[in-house]
């Protein structure tokens, strides 16, 4: 992960779902914060998330996560 740099930006934790994970979120997963690359649309809803480590995890359509969203501030 890139170290943080004062931009104005606010961070908020939010709930996600396969449906509105998106790229920059960050996950907490085994206490290590992992920040979304890239995605992976899967059959029957499901998404696979890439990692900026190069981990995977693979979202079930109900799985619900908290991650932290940087919402930029104008």
């Amino acid at each position: 992960m890139k170290p943080w740099a004062p931009t104005g930006a606010v961070v908020a934790p939010i709930e996600i779902t396969s449906i509105n994970v998106q790229r920059g979120d960050v996950i907490q997963i085994g206490g290590q914060p992992c920040r979304v690359a890239d995605l992976r649309q899967l059959p029957l809803g499901a998404k696979c998330l890439l990692f900026e480590t190069g981990e995977q995890l693979t979202m079930h359509p109900r799985t619900r996560l908290v991650a932290l969203r940087v919402q930029k501030r104008w």
